[in-house]
């Protein structure tokens, strides 16, 4: 009787801490939400919603501010990035699981986690000093040169190519995201069913078919949820944009002009602030990235089940 009152006893502890550690990631969301929309209640009542939205006018003299330039150039350089990493990624993991030898697997799945862990200022001046300087001399000179003069995608590379722009910076966030999406790639590549593969070999199906009909396809569920996870990591990066993007708040054409996007102007502009109504707009800024973030995230999750439970069915 005792060692069942014991056991009781330990059950409900262990049930209530873990239960007051998952309430606490609600109530430390909750508070977030809170503290954001009290600061920015200046500028929501200024300002509105939809005006501040749509507006492109950021003029700290005037007092005038609003949130289109940077809502803008956050999507861009996500577009893009998730454009250039996803396919990269991808590669990456089917190379590791697939087709390298046992000796390269490991080097190359450590160098994949250790550009995971690398910081993200290292990245930005990596980016200022060294890939600025290849990408205004070399890559969009080039890219100008040829992509520039085709009808339809020629409008994306006008401009001058000075290195400080959204490629850029689309580019080094494509860098900084390869190793989440290719991970977690990886991992869904070698749960796939070894018998299912050697199967599929033995009916005489290529390396090629067995990856693009077997593996894909049992992965595309861990593959979503790591672009969901890069998604998640780009929208909310600083400092490695900041250095590459300038701060111009102007709607960009072209993936040669420099822009702004919420994480760079809060960045660069938080300490400036010196009115009421100047740092309230920051906090807004802030508030709708947090939106953004979520709204986005809670979409790839639902389509995420969604997927999984045809997948299972």
């Amino acid at each position: 009787m005792d060692n069942s009152r014991k056991h009781n006893y330990f059950d409900l502890l262990f049930a209530s801490v873990t239960a007051v550690a998952s309430f606490t990631v609600i109530i430390f969301i909750i508070g977030i939400v809170a503290v954001l929309f009290n600061e920015s209640s200046l500028a929501i009542g200024r300002f509105g919603v939809v005006n501040f939205l749509t507006s492109t006018v950021w003029d700290p003299v005037k007092g005038i501010f609003g949130a289109a330039t940077t809502i803008y150039g956050t999507v861009v350089t996500t577009v893009f990035a998730l454009l250039f990493s996803i396919p990269t990624a991808i590669g990456i993991a089917i190379f590791v699981t697939e087709i390298a030898p046992n000796f390269l697997k490991t080097p190359i799945g450590v160098a994949i986690e250790l550009l995971a862990a690398i910081p993200s200022i290292i990245y930005g001046m990596w980016g200022l000093f060294t890939l600025a300087p290849i990408m205004s001399r070399y890559v969009e000179p080039a890219l100008k040169a040829s992509i520039g003069k085709l009808p339809y995608l020629g409008f994306l590379f006008q401009g001058n190519p000075m290195g400080i722009d959204l490629l850029t910076a689309s580019s080094i966030l494509a860098i900084m995201i390869i190793p989440f999406t290719a991970s977690i790639a990886r991992d869904s590549f070698n749960l796939t069913p070894s018998v299912v593969k050697e199967s599929a070999y033995a009916i005489g199906a290529t390396r090629w078919e067995v990856v693009k009909n077997v593996v894909l396809p049992y992965s595309k569920l861990g593959i979503f949820g790591g672009a969901a996870l890069s998604l998640g990591r780009a929208l909310g990066e600083t400092m490695a944009v900041a250095f590459v993007l300038g701060n111009n708040h102007r709607i960009a054409t072209s993936l040669l002009d420099a822009a702004s996007t919420i994480t760079v102007s809060l960045a660069n502009e938080f300490t400036e602030a010196d009115t009421d109504l100047y740092l309230s707009s920051l906090y807004y800024l802030a508030l709708i990235l947090f939106v953004m973030s979520f709204v986005i995230l809670a979409v790839s999750k639902y389509f995420l089940l969604k997927a999984e439970r045809k997948y299972s069915r």
